[in-house]
């Protein structure tokens, strides 16, 4: 019988490469991607951001909050919320398992009517 490895610490430090890590919680990605253009709720998962470079825009149901680097954006569950990058910003997302598949999948669709049907087999819904 063989032993599964020992999970490993993830240890980030400045000039590093670009991060990835996978738990079975929680997925951190280092990123430069906007947001959809759209409002979106996912119902069950929080989501969080935290700004390395540059400054994301955050736009909520009540307005716009700029996020500079050094900031962190919680957004609990429930909340509608999309985001965009300005030029030469990059963060780290920190996400549930569920949706990391579900961005992995949006990244892949070629037919745009079939998002929100994606979407809600990930428990998100499009805010009109």
């Amino acid at each position: 019988m063989s032993e599964s490895p020992t999970p490993q610490p993830l240890l980030a430090l400045p000039g590093a490469p670009p991060i990835r890590a996978t738990g079975s919680s929680l997925v951190i990605h280092e990123w430069t991607l906007s947001g959809p253009s759209y409002l979106h709720v996912h119902w069950a998962d929080d989501e969080a951001w935290h700004v390395l470079a540059g400054t994301l825009i955050f736009r909520f149901q009540d307005g716009e909050v700029e996020a500079p680097a050094g900031s962190t954006v919680f957004v609990p569950a429930g909340t509608p919320h999309t985001y965009r990058v300005t030029p030469g910003s990059r963060y780290l997302i920190v996400l549930t398992p569920k949706l990391d598949r579900l961005i992995t999948e949006l990244l892949q669709l070629t037919d745009p009517a079939q998002i929100r049907s994606t979407l809600a087999r990930y428990d998100t819904t499009i805010v009109d």
